[in-house]
């Protein structure tokens, strides 16, 4: 069964139930009361709710306590083949997409919800859509979705991972952060002025350029500094920083790092973002190109290791850790179909493998040669050892460097579910296109450069097909236990536990990257390995 969902404001709204082959109209629905309506719904028939866009309804639904096991999001699906057509960036609202089957004027995009904003249930951004305008829409995407099925589904039970992940939050000990915030930086600050341990390195750096003002926050401050010392810099990264014989670099790079756990991280985001014992990211799913998530606000897939510390199951739970090993390497086997790279890959660790195989035992010159490949890189001696793996593993190699070349060409490319990568904007195109001899070579550099990209989409975007259909599928098997899967960044994910159900969802991770291997790549020899750990404390799972 098939129910399309339109909802209204005071927690109002309008259903139609569809019939799952023909999408013909069974029956309609209008209650004053539609979380309640969808919960006893989903209890009878578990039927595929077809939302205008989860990211807005769910939330409020789980705050009713109501739960569904399967949803068509039309707004991600809409994403997806709007970038399958070339039009990366065009709405993706329903009415946008109504008003492009009948040739009108595309109303824009409006942002989310405000976190805090608290609106009367389901009230939404969006004007009342009627049943017949999200029917028509919903059909459309079927008919336009076959060769994408899988990464449809996937992406909109992700839509519903990503709102229960937030809704059950990240396991935080507030304690522990406090303790590691004036363990690195001091007693917290009064408000305008810094911690006590980035006081003093600021007046190191200063002594270290004699005595002259030099402002550690402000880059043109540092470079400026320098400039004054005789030396050239032309900003203030960390790595151009300790190219540089000179004594403020041990306290500028020492600086800049705690600085930068002060202002992402310190007691100001701690009270922002963690409440009652959990952190609550607000998840953006296929918020990157490459079908990545990314989190709006919070910066909960850029944690610092030392904040792992924090993250504490609760007394009696245990957390479930788990990572894929080397996964991109794995996907570009299993993509390129190289029977080679896939023996490789049934060791847990491939690099290593890849070393005894093709670079002397050489672990380094082995992972060095992988990513080359999959990035493009031809520096710090990488040639000669993408020369060694093109020659072992043509059929990897190869894939890579199509792709490399359909970019250069403008052309778009493709991961292993479909997601497609962007074309070049318009300025790079019409300079990859420009052949007089004046701007050839700056031609031939925008063409490589876009290269690189699309070389590295197809194995970073069915990296990420992987994962998600990992993630989903775990959702599935988790469904009606006490777990919570409680993060997911890229090829890592979270459950937390009570902890002695802790060794069946470890078994359950593993059953669940085996299936999603099936499921993306079927029939492939490759191993996918899923290492998992027990824990209390995220900072120590291996």
């Amino acid at each position: 069964m098939v129910v399309m969902v339109s909802p209204e404001a005071e927690g109002a709204g309008r259903l139609r139930v569809l019939d799952p082959v023909t999408s013909e109209k069974i029956s309609d629905h209008t209650t004053a009361d539609l979380a309640s309506w969808i919960g006893r719904y989903e209890a009878e028939h578990q039927p595929r709710w077809v939302f205008p866009a989860a990211e807005a309804l769910y939330p409020q639904l789980l705050e009713a306590g109501v739960r569904v096991a399967r949803c068509h999001d039309l707004t991600l699906t809409e994403g997806i083949l709007l970038a399958s057509a070339g039009q990366h960036g065009s709405p993706r609202n329903p009415a946008a997409a109504w008003a492009r089957l009948h040739g009108r004027a595309e109303p824009p995009d409006k942002p989310p919800p405000a976190r805090n904003a608290q609106p009367a249930l389901f009230e939404t951004d969006q004007e009342t859509l009627s049943l017949d305008l999200l029917v028509e829409v919903y059909r459309s995407q079927l008919g336009r979705g076959e060769g994408q099925r899988l990464l449809i589904a996937a992406e909109s039970a992700g839509g519903l991972a990503a709102a229960e992940m937030t809704d059950h939050g990240l396991p935080w000990n507030e304690g522990v952060h406090r303790e590691l915030l004036t363990e690195m930086l001091g007693p917290k600050p009064a408000p305008g002025a810094r911690p006590d341990k980035l006081a003093a390195l600021a007046a190191r750096i200063v002594d270290a350029f004699g005595g002259h003002p030099v402002n550690p926050d402000s880059p043109a401050s540092v470079v400026r500094a320098f400039a004054r010392e005789g030396i050239d810099i032309a900003s203030t990264r960390a790595w151009l920083l300790r190219e540089v014989d000179h004594p403020a670099v041990e306290p500028l790079l020492e600086y800049k790092e705690l600085a930068r756990m002060w202002t992402a991280h310190g007691w100001t985001w701690l009270d922002s973002w963690v409440h009652n014992g959990r952190f609550r990211p607000d998840y953006v799913v296929g918020g990157v190109v490459s079908g990545r998530w990314a989190t709006r606000g919070g910066a909960a897939l850029q944690l610092p290791k030392a904040l792992r510390k924090a993250v504490r199951s609760l007394p009696g739970w245990s957390l479930v850790v788990a990572d894929a090993a080397q996964l991109e390497p794995r996907v570009l086997a299993a993509l390129s179909g190289d029977q080679r790279l896939a023996e490789v890959s049934a060791d847990v660790d491939l690099y290593a493998s890849l070393a005894a195989d093709s670079f002397d035992g050489d672990r380094g010159r082995a992972k060095i040669a992988m990513l080359s490949a999959m990035y493009g890189g031809t520096s710090g001696g990488a040639g000669p050892l993408l020369a060694v793996l093109r020659k072992r593993f043509p059929q990897a190699v190869g894939h890579v460097e199509q792709a490399a070349r359909d970019g250069e060409q403008g052309f778009m490319v493709r991961s292993r579910l479909g997601r497609t990568s962007p074309r070049p904007g318009a300025q790079r195109m019409a300079l990859m296109e420009r052949t007089d001899e004046e701007s050839l070579q700056k031609s031939r550099q925008a063409a490589r450069e876009w290269g690189r990209f699309t070389r590295n989409f197809v194995v970073q975007a069915s990296a990420a097909d992987w994962a998600l259909v990992l993630l989903v599928t775990l959702r599935r098997r988790l469904a009606g236990t006490a777990a919570e899967i409680v993060f997911y960044q890229h090829d890592e994910v979270l459950v937390h536990c009570p902890a002695g159900d802790a060794p069946d969802v470890s078994a359950e991770l593993a059953a669940a990257a085996a299936e999603a291997t099936g499921l993306v790549f079927p029939g492939t020899e490759v191993k996918f390995p899923l290492e998992s750990s027990i824990v209390d404390c995220y900072g120590d799972a291996k």
